[in-house]
């Protein structure tokens, strides 16, 4: 079972990750907690100043994480690459042949994903932890982009839940969408 989180920075994916590391029935999952920061740490610019390079180091991440065996959660999916890819393409900061493998790579692994959920933007600020970006322009259009791709995509639309409120209620969300993913299998 592979499960993802998407969504743009500072909505709350990690403290959903978090949280549910913290129940015991989903503790028997592996989490992968970094795609980005990893990239990072190999001295990579990542976020609004990435480039060919990070996307490359990004993609292959998630290439890597969507072929991981048994129960996996991840904190960004290939869904979060290809976005990311298409916006830095559009500031002119990578070629169209890294956003095409973006594109050609994700329509390969979407189809791996059983359950995405997407974190909502509503009511959660645009923090500073150090690592992302706290460009508001570059947020609102990563927010743009996510909500088109989701608007056309038949294919995520099927497997998508959408988080939205406190983060007591997006838990209660997943764990209601992982006994209703039980009770189906």
């Amino acid at each position: 079972m592979l499960i993802s989180f998407t969504g743009a920075q500072s909505t709350g994916k990690s403290t959903l990750l978090r949280r549910m590391l913290q129940h015991e029935k989903l503790r028997k999952c592996t989490f992968i907690k970094e795609v980005t920061r990893k990239v990072a740490s190999q001295g990579i610019k990542i976020n609004d100043e990435g480039d060919n390079m990070t996307q490359l180091f990004i993609l292959s991440e998630h290439l890597h994480n969507h072929h991981l065996p048994g129960c996996v959660v991840l904190d960004r999916c290939i869904i979060d690459g290809y976005i990311y890819t298409k916006w830095l393409h559009e500031q002119d900061k990578v070629e169209g042949w890294v956003l095409k493998y973006a594109w050609d790579l994700h329509n390969v692994l979407v189809d791996k994903l059983d359950v995405i959920f997407y974190t909502e933007p509503d009511d959660i600020k645009l923090e500073d932890d150090g690592e992302r970006s706290t460009c508001e322009s570059f947020r609102n259009d990563i927010l743009r982009m996510y909500e088109d791709y989701l608007t056309w995509n038949p294919k995520v639309r099927k497997k998508l839940v959408r988080l939205s409120g406190t983060v007591e209620e997006r838990f209660k969300t997943i764990q209601t969408t992982f006994e209703n993913y039980d009770k189906i299998r």
